[in-house]
């Protein structure tokens, strides 16, 4: 995956640009990021803000070592699918989204 599939990927998926960064929201506070995706040049950092407002490094690779999953699209090798609790706040920050579009639309 490179920078592009990435972001489209994340975009798709429930995150929002926060800060330049594709980034998951608390459901009780979803203007303020607490997962990031830094891309750099040649490398993504996935990071999480620590309860005192530092964000912490949790993993991070070249995107030529990350792949699509084939059902999903969901990049492996970032421990993505390995985080507990993440696939919940990816769905709730995707519904909100939906119901935010669904809302406006009435």
């Amino acid at each position: 995956m490179d920078r592009e599939e990435l972001t489209t990927w994340a975009l798709t998926n429930g995150w929002q640009m926060i800060a330049g960064c594709p980034s998951l929201t608390k459901p009780s506070a979803p203007k303020e990021a607490i997962v990031r995706l830094v891309m750099k040049a040649t490398v993504v950092h996935l990071e999480v803000k620590k309860p005192a407002g530092k964000w912490e490094k949790m993993t991070g690779q070249p995107y030529g070592k990350l792949v699509a999953e084939e059902e999903s699209g969901m990049p492996l090798g970032l421990g993505l699918e390995t985080i507990i609790g993440f696939a919940a706040l990816m769905r709730d920050n995707r519904d909100r989204q939906v119901f935010a579009k669904m809302k406006a639309g009435i």
